[in-house]
């Protein structure tokens, strides 16, 4: 009787953000991050959580190749950021990664179609077509019945909505999203977090970064940061920190 043939073994998918020995230094003895491991594998959902200096915005602004590290190296779907000029360095930013700030940053003469088509400015298609587009990110996020309106005609968490769409409007592997609830009263912030659990249902992969405990807490991942370094994460057991920490306890 013939074997079963030998199943071929398949790669590890390239993790969408990749981190090793990332440090970042400012100059008067400012150490934002110390030595950040960190994986973020496609699909994931997590929190980036931390007290107001404690590194998490630098991360996110070196995770978004909006910053590079003084050392250590940064990878984005495999592309070592450190190595790209930075033409090819706003390419990659512009194919694989959306942005959605806690105060939305929305042009107060547009509408919201136009709004979200701005996100793809700069991705050489028409103007016919980034509309076409714009109004498919707007449906995602369940604001069809607002095409027309301009910022000053939308609530809180409808501009919030609109943000998100002009993040996804480029299908971006990875999705920060920075206090995206920050602005928001509670029942708004509520209905943000929701469309962040249901885009990364559908495939986005999703990073939250908050000071909001409560927010960190409802995803299936959390990172925590304090004085520039990982002191947990939920994805990987407690750190060397928490370790030293809770033998000294």
């Amino acid at each position: 009787m013939t074997p079963p043939p030998t199943p071929t073994p398949t790669a590890a998918p390239t993790p969408v953000v990749e981190l090793r020995d990332a440090t970042k230094s400012y100059p008067g003895g400012v150490h934002a991050l110390r030595g950040v491991d960190l994986t973020v594998h496609e699909g994931e959902l997590l929190a980036v959580v931390g007290p107001s200096g404690s590194g998490k915005s630098t991360v996110l602004q070196v995770m978004g190749t909006l910053d590079k590290p003084t050392s250590g190296t940064v990878r984005i779907a495999g592309y070592d950021v450190s190595a790209l000029p930075d033409s090819r360095l706003s390419a990659l930013r512009a194919r694989h990664i959306g942005f959605v700030f806690q105060h939305f940053h929305l042009a107060a003469g547009r509408d919201a179609v136009d709004n979200v088509a701005d996100g793809l400015l700069y991705a050489g298609v028409s103007l016919r077509e980034r509309r076409a587009r714009a109004r498919e990110a707007l449906a995602r996020v369940r604001l069809d019945h607002r095409f027309g309106h301009t910022p000053n005609e939308l609530s809180g968490g409808e501009k919030q909505r609109v943000a998100i769409a002009r993040a996804l409007v480029g299908d971006p592997r990875l999705l920060l999203a920075d206090e995206p609830t920050g602005a928001l009263d509670t029942a708004s912030g509520a209905v943000v977090m929701k469309l962040l659990h249901e885009l990364n249902a559908s495939g986005t992969t999703v990073c939250v970064i908050t000071h909001d405990q409560g927010i960190a807490d409802a995803l299936p991942r959390r990172v925590r940061f304090r004085d520039g370094e990982i002191v947990s994460d939920s994805g990987t057991g407690p750190s060397p920190v928490d370790r030293a920490e809770g033998a000294g306890a």
